[in-house]
């Protein structure tokens, strides 16, 4: 540690540390619009000038020089940083007037505006005037894609975008041409970004250059009423802000959350913006003659009451979505347990996880956060790219400082790291299994659910249990072993037992014609159900669901009900409601409890304090809220015993096309916009 005096206060900091990071433990503002915490540091704004005596005669840009770079005072004294000393004071006001010799002004017009740092800081550091009359530069904006609109007028050459797309999103989609008074910002002959997280850029933008393009002149920041929450996009449960006007959701951003997602989150999770307006279902509807009509609750009710009252328990069933919170999970379980239903299933990919071999064989063991730890990585069966673009990102940063050996056993794709290639399939993870321990202190195993989801899955999965054990990546003190999912509500329905009771029917087989007379579906829209069944769909947009269903009961988008989501690596996560469902749509709890009662087998709660209450009852670990519930000791030996021998086919990614997963993805015209753009880059790349 390294001691210095910041303006009269005695710090004690890391030598590393920049005088800028210093200043801050001090409790001192420092201006700044190049600097980020997570990217490299360019020094190129100027804004967090500083003075240090004993230094140079004139200011010192803050973000540049480190502590362990100050010298003491020829009688030892500490370093002394001052950042209110008029010397400062006349830099920061110099930088500014610079900064706003080009600047538009155009504040009245701008979408930044009442968030924007260049105004923040032009009122606090620099002063009511300029001394410059020349001509504004004027600068063409730039097409870089369908999320991110260019107002290059205003661009300050920070360079945060160039940065990111470089360090942390890993495509290097933009740079810098031209020099001095001709310098611009762009794309490559500007083309759109390939980026899966260009979005963050607009965020990174600290004036008005970049901005996302869907919200552009929508509303301003102090209209908006905003709402903390949790994505559902993917499993990794990022923490995300929802911004709402009356009762539309107008934009979603993202929340720090260093255990989860840091400050990032995937365009996917930013820009379905619309398609929660689209496509929704608003009333109840019944199938007539081939055809759905509008009806009312107590019809829709009646309907399912005959059909359930003239079939057996052994004919019904239930299938979950991936977009189901904890709350209607456990409700619509509790249901089928009155009816003696045991065909029950949250996994419609046909996955072969089961919690009856213990939490530790579904969940994502070492953490999100635990990358950083890790010291070599071997993926199997998935594209983190594609299923978890923000865990991607944490697995480059990883990569990026070193000592970090990455293999892949699945598809080859374009991860934005490199890393070593032994096979395709399930022979070549065989060899790991009886493997010597890898020459690593913390190494792990990602097994994605293109592995996982196939009729050898559970096969696959004690193969890669064995590696683990082989490897040394499951040992005293680290469990390296780290499913991904891709499914939001898949560890949830896990931790419940969402899955078959004894002589019950998984989805695979629900979906058969002739296995089932009623299926209850909640949301499950990536799942074909043949002919046959009398088919209850419980959702919120008109997607392949509603479309197989002879009733539809409209439920709540995510935005729109409180309730639990449980990560990929076992983390119960609150999301909040920003807004209200349309028309006579209902919390999904709320429809089960009122049909509950339609079916003559009321369930015990009227209230969601009161379903909570007893699901923590059942599941006491659901209640510690950003507590991960450790896994039990994987048993590689009950799970060899009841996988049975892996095939030969090649693991294969489940998601092909990233931003059309999901109905409310499908509902977007922006998602479709850039599926459009993500096939075409991928059609240019094959030839």
């Amino acid at each position: 540690m390294s001691k210095l005096i910041v303006d009269g206060v005695e710090v004690d900091v890391p030598p590393e540390y920049t005088l800028l990071q210093a200043c801050e433990v001090a409790g001192a503002e420092i201006p700044r619009f190049c600097y980020h915490d997570r990217l490299s540091i360019a020094g190129n704004c100027r804004m967090c000038l500083v003075e240090v005596k004993g230094g140079p005669p004139k200011p010192s840009a803050s973000c540049a020089v480190a502590v362990r770079d100050l010298r003491p005072g020829p009688n030892g004294e500490l370093p002394v940083v001052l950042t209110k000393s008029p010397m400062v004071k006349k830099a920061r006001e110099g930088v500014m007037e610079f900064l706003l010799i080009n600047h538009p002004l155009d504040c009245p017009i701008c979408d930044q505006g009442g968030e924007c740092d260049l105004q923040d800081q032009a009122m606090a550091f620099g002063f009511a005037g300029s001394r410059f009359i020349e001509n504004k530069r004027a600068v063409e904006d730039k097409y870089i894609g369908p999320l991110v609109r260019t107002s290059m007028n205003r661009c300050i050459h920070c360079t945060r975008c160039v940065r990111f797309t470089a360090e942390v999103a890993g495509t290097g989609d933009m740079g810098a041409i031209g020099r001095g008074e001709d310098m611009e910002i762009t794309t490559y002959l500007e083309t759109a970004m390939r980026s899966e997280l260009q979005g963050n850029v607009a965020d990174l933008c600290p004036v008005g250059a970049l901005l996302p393009k869907p919200y552009s002149f929508k509303a301003r920041s102090w209209e908006l009423v905003k709402t903390e929450s949790i994505d559902v996009m993917d499993a990794q449960g990022s923490a995300i802000r929802i911004d709402t006007r009356g009762r539309e959701v107008m934009r979603i951003l993202p929340r720090t959350n260093e255990a989860v997602n840091e400050e990032w989150i995937s365009d996917k999770t930013r820009q379905i913006v619309d398609g929660l307006k689209t496509r929704r279902l608003d009333r109840p509807y019944v199938r007539e003659n081939g055809k759905l009509r509008a009806a009312s609750w107590q019809e829709a009710f009646g309907i399912i009451a005959a059909k359930v009252g003239a079939s057996s328990p052994s004919r019904l069933g239930a299938i979950a979505g991936d977009l189901c919170a904890v709350e209607e999970l456990f409700a619509l379980k509790s249901l089928m347990d009155l009816l003696g239903a045991r065909s029950i299933d949250c996994r419609q990919d046909g996955v072969k996880l089961d919690p009856k071999f213990g939490r530790a064989s579904y969940i994502f063991n070492p953490t999100i956060a635990g990358i950083d730890e890790a010291d070599g990585l071997m993926i199997i069966g998935s594209n983190p790219r594609k299923e978890a673009p923000v865990l991607n990102a944490r697995i480059r940063k990883r990569w990026l400082r070193g000592g970090f050996k990455v293999a892949v056993i699945g598809e080859k794709a374009d991860l934005t790291y490199d890393y070593v290639y032994p096979g395709a399939g399930p022979e070549t993870l065989a060899t790991f299994a009886d493997h010597a321990p890898a020459k690593m202190e913390r190494p792990m195993l990602l097994i994605g659910q293109g592995a996982l989801a196939r009729p050898d899955g559970l096969a696959v999965l004690a193969l890669a249990a064995k590696a683990a054990v082989s490897l040394g990546a499951v040992k005293d003190g680290w469990n390296g072993l780290a499913i991904l999912h891709t499914a939001a509500a898949r560890v949830g329905g896990l931790d419940l037992g969402f899955v078959p009771g004894e002589g019950g029917l998984d989805a695979k087989a629900m979906s058969k014609a002739g296995a089932l007379d009623v299926l209850f579906n909640l949301g499950a829209d990536e799942i074909d159900i043949e002919p046959g069944a009398f088919v209850i769909y419980q959702g919120s947009h008109g997607d392949r669901g509603a479309a197989r269903a002879d009733v539809i009961l409209p439920g709540a988008a995510y935005t729109e009900k409180p309730g639990i989501y449980v990560n990929t690596e076992g983390r119960p996560q609150l999301a909040d409601r920003a807004n209200f469902p349309p028309g006579d749509a209902r919390e999904d709890w709320a429809i089960l409890r009122a049909l509950s009662e339609a079916l003559g087998r009321k369930l015990p709660f009227d209230s969601l304090r009161a379903l909570r209450a007893q699901l923590f009852a059942a599941s006491p670990h659901l209640a510690e809220l950003d507590l991960i519930a450790p896994g039990e000791a994987l048993d590689v030996g009950a799970l060899a015993a009841a996988g049975g021998a892996p095939g030969t086919a090649p693991f294969v990614s489940p998601i092909r096309d990233f931003y059309l997963t999901n109905p409310i993805a499908r509902a977007s015209a922006v998602m479709a916009e850039c599926s459009a753009l993500s096939q075409n880059f991928e059609r240019q790349a094959a030839e």
